[in-house]
């Protein structure tokens, strides 16, 4: 009866994974030869994992990658790609999303510039991190909407906050004066605040050349380049390798 109210109450204090863990130590008879330390050890581990890998699940979700299953352990280092192996090593704890660093992401399509860039993403979800995935035109066009309905505020409000924000496909346009000076509050928002990664085809010797005002350009530049690791992605589209070969059919 006692072991009934027991886990009526951890159930009622939404403990559930210690609920049921202790049914598990009720049911299974080794464990009366453990410890009470050892067996509430058990208890606190169970709630403690269940409750971490809720809060990933609550932290992918909000992240809205885009290659939902991009990890850093499946990245190819094969020679052709470029891609530092013991960078990747220094920087998978994230403590520069602590820091409030950069990353820049380089290289032509299909590279593997937005997997690279959600496997950081999911990297500092593991790390309690909140991340959210935009590509640029969209995230510009929301602000410019932002700016007649009432939103901009708020979306700037949740920009400031985010712990990584990634910016894919940065340059694809030519950025007008009011795009221009929208990026320019997200990025004096969060530098030296807040990480963001930026992965582009273009390199960035380039980047000057996407903004119709150099002012706001010089200004975006010093910001973000100054405060990044880099990496630039070589070789082949991955994508083509994904595409299955045409079979021709031959009449006998």
């Amino acid at each position: 009866m006692l072991n009934n109210q027991t886990l009526d109450k951890l159930t009622g204090m939404k403990l559930s994974a210690m609920a049921k863990e202790y049914r598990r130590q009720l049911e299974h008879n080794p464990t009366s030869a453990l410890s009470f330390d050892e067996r509430f050890g058990m208890l606190v581990d169970s709630e403690w994992a269940a409750r971490k890998n809720n809060q990933l699940k609550r932290l992918l979700k909000n992240a809205n990658l885009r290659l939902k299953n991009a990890c850093l352990e499946d990245i190819d280092y094969s020679p052709t790609h470029n891609i530092d192996k013991n960078m990747i090593s220094r920087l998978a704890d994230c403590a520069w999303v602590r820091e409030g660093r950069n990353l820049i992401i380089c290289g032509a399509t299909g590279t593997g510039k937005t997997f690279l860039a959600c496997a950081f993403g999911q990297a500092a979800c593991r790390q309690s991190f909140k991340v959210k995935y935009y590509r640029v035109n969209r995230l510009l066009t929301d602000l410019a909407i932002g700016h007649g309905d009432g939103s901009y505020n708020k979306i700037m409000r949740d920009l400031k906050k985010t712990d990584l924000i990634i910016l894919d496909d940065f340059g694809m346009a030519i950025l007008d004066p009011i795009s221009s000076r929208d990026l320019l509050e997200v990025i004096e928002d969060r530098f030296g605040a807040k990480a963001t990664i930026i992965a582009t085809q273009l390199p960035v010797a380039s980047w000057h050349e996407l903004f119709e005002d150099s002012t706001i350009a010089d200004a975006i530049l010093d910001r973000v380049i100054h405060n990044s690791y880099r990496f630039e992605l070589k070789g082949d589209s991955k994508r083509r390798d994904n595409i299955p070969e045409k079979t021709s059919d031959i009449s006998a």
